[in-house]
């Protein structure tokens, strides 16, 4: 919205800063963040309030957890999703498709979210939205926002799908790459929804993922670094930098009232729309592959489960003492805060591993 302000340079040159992605990504973060610790306070103490006995704990979870969790409340991502679309709202260029793609999904998926939230508070019970009435709406949600992706992209380039290492790599899926892209983003919502089980687990590696694809999108926007780089430039994708300032600011000010103890919790309402966002962005900027890469520490998370149910199903053994793997670490003996940090360790790694490959090609 604020971009207009750049029009009027001619006038006062000092709203030319305006025509500048990374301005506005600045912009975006610390508005983010101011908004969650203005408002972060009412809305808590609303949430509490509507709640009463908060978020339902598992009881075949750990013990301590039915001791130090109970009665926080959730719906916290509530509070990011405000801070997101009022930092995105003011800073980006709302004229770029892509920014509403990406709003599309996140608060598409948000939606959801908050629906199972609510049944599991009403009901005190961990069984909200059924898992295939869940997934199927995901599965619409992501499928139109990859439409819009492969329409606005570049022809050739917009249904292909890339990959890391390789600069002139491309597997043209054609119609096809609807379901890899819907995939990507589902996976990403749902692999990000089962990381958030311990305070501040979730929201530190999406702040981390946010940030390195906000600087993927940023290069892969920009004709000169793209080229320099020799990575896919897609026009118009670097405007999502704003959006993944936003999360940071959002999610840095989430992190200040999640921290042990949570004053609340994101729940679904924040994890699924998370991981709805960055599975969309990666999706946009042609680096699908990469987010698994980045995003490894929610990959491990998803496959902990996927693993976890299939061994029980066929042999009736369990190979982890509980899943997701967070919590069998923590029935190994390990305190929260240290599976906490540790798992903010390897998110930093991961990233770290993910940016290099814009230049080892």
């Amino acid at each position: 919205m604020l971009q207009w302000l750049a029009e009027l340079h001619q006038s006062f040159s000092a709203f030319n800063v305006f025509r500048y992605i990374t301005f506005r990504t600045g912009g975006s973060v610390v508005t983010a963040l101011l908004f969650v610790f203005l408002f972060g306070p009412s809305m808590i103490s609303t949430l509490r309030l509507k709640q009463g006995k908060g978020q339902p704990i598992r009881t075949d979870g750990p013990q301590s957890h039915l001791l130090t969790k109970k009665g926080t409340p959730t719906m916290g991502g509530l509070m990011i999703l405000s801070g997101i679309v009022v930092a995105t709202l003011l800073w980006s260029n709302l004229a770029n498709p892509y920014v509403w793609v990406v709003l599309l999904v996140t608060l598409g998926f948000g939606m959801i979210g908050f629906y199972d939230d609510y049944l599991k508070v009403t009901k005190q019970t961990h069984n909200g939205l059924s898992g295939k009435a869940r997934l199927a709406i995901e599965a619409v949600i992501a499928g139109v926002a990859v439409v819009v992706i492969m329409n606005v992209g570049k022809p050739g380039l917009a249904t292909a799908v890339s990959f890391p290492f390789f600069k002139d790599l491309l597997l043209d899926l054609g119609v096809f790459f609807v379901f890899f892209g819907g995939f990507v983003i589902v996976a990403a919502g749902n692999a990000v929804n089962l990381t958030d089980g311990l305070d501040g687990l979730a929201i530190v590696p999406v702040m981390i993922a946010a940030g390195t694809f906000g600087l993927i999108a940023y290069l892969s926007g920009n004709v000169v670094f793209a080229d320099y780089l020799q990575i896919h430039y897609v026009v118009g994708v670097g405007e999502l930098a704003v959006i993944c300032g936003a999360v940071m600011g959002a999610g840095l000010g989430f992190l200040w009232f999640n921290a042990p103890p949570a004053q609340v919790f994101m729940g679904d309402t924040g994890s699924l729309a998370l991981g709805g966002l960055l599975g969309t962005v990666a999706v946009a900027t042609k680096h699908e592959i990469v987010l698994a890469v980045v995003g490894g520490l929610f990959v491990l998370e998803a496959v902990s489960v996927i693993v976890q149910v299939a061994s029980f199903k066929l042999t009736g053994k369990r190979v982890f003492k509980m899943a997701p793997i967070h919590h069998h670490f923590e029935q190994l003996g390990w305190t929260e805060p240290q599976v906490v940090i540790r798992f903010w360790i390897i998110a930093v790694v991961l990233a770290l591993v993910g940016l290099a490959t814009l230049k080892l090609r």
